[in-house]
């Protein structure tokens, strides 16, 4: 029995699928906590696969290369630190979410995921089964619990491990961010605290995984409820954390495992917070899929100038090319603006004229088209001839094509299909348009560590300044059919967000022939959502995974 654990926590950034690169990627990490001289290494959920695998652990030679790949791990970490981090795993004809304890060249414990979720993001009890109340492991003498990611959300894994005879929960997450989801966290920590006294370290997935950020995060709380350890937001990192069996505490039981050492990271603001999920989620979308790099068009509004911020921090400038492809509704000032804002940037800057090829469908529609006066069918066709523009330097060169349109476009369906929805991904996705200005002047205003753009002003101030338009007809604004924005996005965060009836939102104010206006337009753009570019989850509950409504659907709500 020993009285001190060294125990190292890696908040890292493995790939689904990469079962070679993540197991490489774990030997790495117990490479380096054996230099710091650690007893145990704690690595995340479903490392080994990558989280979420999704319907990859149907397939039994996926199940078969996991199993292999912690086999291999356990066979090259013997004689150093012991290693906890999940996996599928397959037993007795079921597929569990496992958390494995590899010791001394073996694969010393295993225990399974009880708590499937199935809602939001995650959809678990599709393709595992729930495995029994865990007891606790014996590690070199200390009764270890680990409870998997969900498990702590509940009351009953946390009591049994407790009746069961563990000293300290070690519990790996693959949590996603979204705003305030840090806090939410400890709370949840805290309150199984409250149920067993027994001490917390809370290890938390780093990195991008399509529309989902893991932030990392990782914690620790002792018996007492005090913050143990805190590790940095939105970065890769290993960090060595000591453990003492009796260590002096003004509460909590007698004998109880406290922390003596560990870092405290300072954890970011939400404006810092939210940029950083938008960079890595863009960043780790680009790398992970091997695009060179990305190719936006840079017309002169919020919406492509904030993406080609993102883009430069997340990749830098020289992975960054933008287009500017000016029609007759383009105004000096957007071109203007967009060169601006290129030269801030410091990125790749052309231009491409759209006349000839706007004019020439025009013409070959003509025929048909006769007698029947100009309306939103000429407007798309400006839009599409963007959007085929900027497949074509894709397809060419290999960059992705960054889609720009934000949550209160995507909402009520103000992005063109097939036009500007052209796109691999979009970071600002789950960014509603006031949420893009507050932080296009945040960002103008700060340049936090790990980014690759400039600091200093990158987005200028007239684009920020200036009433947002679409520039597909002479003198137009985005609130010649919408009201204004802040208006809006209240109404649609009430609704989106928060499901409130038509008679709640009138009930904050609004007019109700506009409520029911947005609530018709937001469930009839749904089948344009369908067909959208993945984008960065933001709130808690973006388009997709966490909102999934019917295409055909005529309820409408009368209240």
């Amino acid at each position: 029995m020993t009285d001190t654990l060294k125990i190292s926590v890696g908040q890292l950034n493995p790939v689904v699928g990469d079962i070679d690169g993540n197991t490489a990627m774990a030997l790495a990490a117990w490479q380096d906590a054996t230099a710091m001289g650690a007893d145990l290494l704690v690595l995340t959920e479903l490392f080994l696969s990558g989280y979420p695998p999704e319907d990859l652990v149907l397939k039994p030679a996926f199940l078969a290369a996991c199993r292999t790949g912690a086999q291999e791990l356990a066979r090259q970490t013997k004689g150093g630190p012991a290693i906890i981090l999940g996996s599928p795993w397959a037993e007795d004809d079921k597929v569990h979410n496992a958390i494995l304890l590899l010791d001394d060249g073996e694969i010393a414990a295993v225990r399974y995921k009880v708590e499937l979720p199935n809602y939001g993001t995650f959809d678990e009890a599709r393709v595992f089964q729930p495995g029994p109340l865990p007891g606790p492991v014996d590690f070199r003498g200390v009764r270890i619990g680990m409870p998997i990611c969900e498990d702590i959300w509940i009351e009953d894994v946390a009591e049994c491990l407790k009746e069961t005879g563990a000293e300290i929960l070690i519990t790996p997450n693959g949590s996603p961010y979204w705003r305030d989801k840090a806090a939410r966290r400890v709370q949840v920590a805290v309150a199984r605290i409250v149920e067993t006294g027994l001490p917390i370290i809370y290890a938390n997935q780093f990195g991008g995984q399509d529309e989902l950020v893991f932030d990392g995060g990782s914690f620790g709380l002792n018996g007492d409820r005090t913050l143990a350890f805190q590790m940095p937001q939105f970065c890769n990192d290993i960090a060595m954390t000591t453990w003492r069996r009796g260590a002096d505490a003004d509460d909590g039981e007698p004998g109880a495992w406290r922390c003596t050492g560990g870092p405290m990271a300072d954890l970011p603001d939400e404006p810092t917070a939210d940029w950083m999920a938008t960079v890595i989620g863009l960043r780790d979308y680009v790398d992970k899929n091997h695009f060179p790099g990305v190719v936006l068009g840079l017309s002169g509004g919020i919406d492509s100038a904030i993406c080609a911020a993102i883009a430069v921090d997340a990749l830098g400038a020289d992975r960054v090319h933008c287009v500017m492809l000016p029609y007759r509704y383009t105004s000096d000032a957007s071109l203007d603006d967009a060169a601006a804002c290129a030269r801030a940037l410091g990125v790749r800057y052309d231009t491409i004229p759209i006349e000839q090829a706007v004019t020439g469908i025009g013409s070959m529609m003509a025929p048909l088209f006769s007698g029947r006066e100009p309306d939103i069918t000429e407007e798309n066709i400006q839009s599409r001839v963007r959007g085929t523009a900027l497949m074509a330097i894709s397809n060419k060169f290999g960059d992705m094509v960054v889609t720009t349109g934000n949550k209160s476009e995507m909402s009520v369906g103000y992005a063109t299909i097939y036009g500007d929805m052209n796109g691999g991904f979009n970071p600002i996705k789950d960014l509603y348009k006031t949420e893009v200005f507050r932080l296009a002047a945040w960002r103008n205003e700060n340049r936090p560590d790990g980014l690759l753009g400039p600091a200093g002003a990158v987005i200028p101030q007239n684009i920020i300044d200036k009433p947002p338009s679409a520039e597909l007809r002479e003198d137009q604004t985005d609130q010649d059919s919408l009201p204004p924005y802040d208006a809006l996005d209240d109404i649609l965060e009430c609704l989106v967000e928060h499901d409130k009836s038509v008679a709640e939102v009138v009930g904050r104010g609004h007019d109700r022939e506009t409520v029911t206006k947005i609530e018709r337009l937001l469930y009839i753009a749904e089948y344009k959502r369908r067909q959208a570019a993945p984008g960065v989850k933001i709130t808690r509950r973006n388009f997709g995974r966490d909102r999934r409504y019917p295409i055909t659907n005529r309820f409408r709500d009368r209240t």
